[in-house]
């Protein structure tokens, strides 16, 4: 899809994402940016697109996803909050992120459900039809903290892989993502 948005420099701030609820960026993964073609298949497939990754892990795992708030953070505007994705299947965990949304570009059911803290938010947005462009911004190869670990139930310095993009709801900058999953 090409337009005005597609067009604007990147936004989001890897570091001050994942400084909404850690330290130091270390804490959660050491953080190398990757071109998409040194991605395996199946991380390209999950990540090098533009497209909502709720919707991307459903096909990839072929099984719907809930999520689960971990820590949220929120002020006059802007609410934060760090989730994982997991299979309604088999409970797996399929992917960890960090979403930071402001939700005066939102309509007020739409917010009022994204703070229920109980469907994907990537769900919320198509079911309410919300006029929104997903702006891939950079690809990262992740080696994991303990803490990643412990989310993804992989090894500490096991790799991954993950993004950030941009959500533009109604061409706004509305939403920022650091979304990293496992294949």
């Amino acid at each position: 899809m090409t337009s005005e948005i597609a067009n604007l420099p990147p936004s989001v701030d890897l570091h001050a994402l994942i400084a909404l609820f850690y330290d130091r960026s270390e804490e959660l993964g050491e953080f190398t940016q990757q071109p998409a073609e040194a991605l395996p298949p199946a991380y390209q497939q999950l990540l090098a697109h533009h497209a909502h990754m709720t919707v991307t892990v459903e096909r990839f795992h072929n099984s719907l996803v809930d999520v689960h708030v971990h820590r949220t953070d929120t002020d006059e505007n802007r609410y934060a909050r760090e989730i994982t994705l997991v299979r309604q299947s088999d409970g797996q965990v399929v992917q960890y992120g960090i979403v930071r949304l402001n939700h005066e570009y939102l309509e007020p059911q739409v917010w009022k459900e994204i703070a229920s803290e109980e469907i994907p938010l990537g769900r919320v947005l198509i079911q309410h039809n919300v006029l929104r462009e997903v702006v891939l911004e950079k690809l990262w190869r992740v080696k994991c903290a303990p803490p990643l670990a412990r989310f993804l139930n992989v090894s500490p310095g096991d790799i991954v892989y993950g993004r950030t993009a941009m959500i533009f709801c109604n061409k706004e900058p509305a939403i920022e993502l650091l979304e990293i999953v496992v294949a």
